[in-house]
């Protein structure tokens, strides 16, 4: 983990008692001024609340700090702290700016002695993965390929969620594949491994593992990914989180380096809590004349509905769309059992669950074939595709994509696993993605890693990932696969999900 001036000379602070009391009882400028005498260090000292802060849904963090029951600074302290001690195993940040996430909760809490309105994530402290750029910090530059020490503005994403006062704290590792970490230069970090949360001889996924990471460990309490071929939903489901995946366009990001993820990509947040997820990308959703795939249509509303139930709605299930069997390996039918063992509890609750034996054509061959005409940072892989052959993958993608709106007519949603695998080791990982490649599929463990996901980024269909339980003492995770536009019906049928069913699990670290 690098660091933004993580030791900066010693700032006067006031503790965080003295900072409840002043929120309760004296104007911004005492608190300036109190500020000025009072001896602290750099991270503070540990935050009273403790354990109850660190595991409590950012919405009710964020109602605390409006209710001046709590100060930005002490919680993003606390989660600074947090960090600090849980970061060695996890390897989850790349980058954590201790001094501007101080900077910035002083002004949060300046906001809330004025008597500011106050945006639905103020004081929140929320990471992002560390493609996403951060004005002024490190940032991983997909079409390079490397880092670059200072990124020049700030990514859409997080204008909003600065806008929605949340505390930018740092940026998360992402992972790749074949990589020997021990061999690896540390600044080449699609190739750092993020370690799984509930056991650090794991590995949490791919891409946005360090975010997955971040989330269910609460090193923070919103972590923000990207999923071009299921990159939140899969880290979220071998971490037990809820990972979201919108509609491409609905959350906007000015993607230069790959016309592919524009296409077929979103970022989106990861967090223990559906509330918080909805809440988020509510903050993030919307509009961007800047953005050329940003949709237009007025921001849905997420939350007015959220509580409504599933009482009437019908449902659909798939074990695997007629083709994943083809990707499966020894666990998957343990996986599978326990996820559909989950989504039948919807018919406890005023929902009808009808399994489908569909077949729907493998994704594997259309969508590479958009990625060799489009990806690798627009310059494309090898030769073009002929325009025969492009016509046949968008002829099936077209199939496909009828196949599974004509299911929409009939059912709200369509439930199903988001992997059909367990997280592996790290040896593991790293064998499949190289020496163990030829043994899968297509001469590649890619098709295998998404089988079940990678589906809806090629489709442009909004697909979220929440907990389903545990096998092998390992999370997995349910899809919720909606419509173009639907992700208000999607929330919905999620939080009946997670409300009924609750799972508070704390991993080990």
């Amino acid at each position: 983990m690098s660091d933004q001036d993580q030791h900066p000379d010693q700032q006067q602070e006031p503790s965080d008692q003295q900072r409840r009391a002043l929120l309760k009882g004296m104007a911004g400028g005492a608190l300036a001024a109190a500020s000025g005498a009072m001896a602290g260090n750099a991270l503070g000292t540990p935050a009273p609340a403790g354990d109850e802060l660190t595991w409590m849904p950012a919405w009710r963090i964020r109602d605390l700090i409006a209710r001046k029951e709590i100060s930005p600074v002490e919680v993003t302290r606390h989660f600074l702290n947090r960090i600090e001690d849980l970061d060695g195993k996890l390897h989850a940040f790349m980058t954590v700016d201790h001094k501007g996430a101080l900077a910035q909760a002083r002004a949060a809490e300046k906001a809330v002695l004025a008597g500011d309105s106050l945006g639905a994530l103020h004081g929140i402290p929320v990471s992002v993965k560390d493609h996403i750029a951060i004005k002024g910090l490190p940032k991983f530059d997909m079409g390079l390929l490397r880092h670059i020490p200072e990124a020049a503005r700030d990514d859409v994403v997080v204008e909003r969620l600065r806008r929605a006062g949340a505390i930018l704290i740092g940026t998360n590792t992402e992972m790749g594949s074949g990589s020997d970490v021990t061999k690896m230069p540390r600044e080449f970090n699609w190739e750092v491994e993020a370690r799984s949360a509930w056991d650090q001889s794991r590995v949490p996924g791919w891409s946005s593992s360090g975010s997955a990471s971040a989330a269910v460990a609460r090193l923070v309490p919103i972590a923000i990914g990207s999923d071009g071929g299921g990159s939140t939903r899969l880290p979220a489901a071998y971490s037990g989180i809820v990972g979201i995946a919108a509609t491409p366009g609905r959350i906007p990001w000015i993607h230069a380096a790959s016309p592919t993820l524009a296409l077929s990509a979103s970022t989106g947040p990861m967090c223990r809590d559906l509330k918080d997820a909805a809440i988020a990308t509510q903050a993030l959703s919307g509009p961007d004349g800047r953005d050329f795939f940003s949709l237009q249509d007025p921001n849905p509303d997420f939350l007015t509905n959220l509580d409504a139930g599933v009482e009437g709605m019908r449902l659909a299930w798939s074990d695997d769309f007629g083709y994943a069997s083809l990707y499966a390996m020894a666990e998957s039918p343990r996986v599978i059992a326990a996820i559909r063992a989950a989504a039948m509890g919807f018919n406890k609750l005023g929902a009808r669950v009808d399994v489908l034996d569909d077949q729907w054509d493998d994704f594997f061959g259309g969508f590479m074939m958009m990625n060799q005409a489009f990806g690798s940072g627009g310059r494309g892989r090898g030769e073009m595709p002929s325009e025969e052959d492009y016509w046949a993958s968008v002829t099936v993608r077209g199939r496909n994509y009828d196949h599974f709106m004509a299911v929409f007519k009939t059912h709200d949603v369509i439930l199903a696993p988001t992997a059909q695998l367990l997280a592996p080791s790290v040896e593991e990982w790293n064998a499949r993605w190289t020496t163990d490649g030829a043994k899968f599929p297509h001469g590649t463990f890619a098709g295998s890693y998404v089988s079940h996901v990678m589906m809806f980024n090629w489709l442009g269909f909004p697909a979220f990932n929440i907990p389903a339980g545990f096998v092998d003492g390992l999370p997995v995770g349910m899809q919720v696969i909606g419509r173009p536009g639907s992700e208000a019906t999607m929330f919905r049928v999620a939080q009946a999900f997670v409300k009924a069913y609750p799972r508070d699990e704390r991993p080990p670290v």
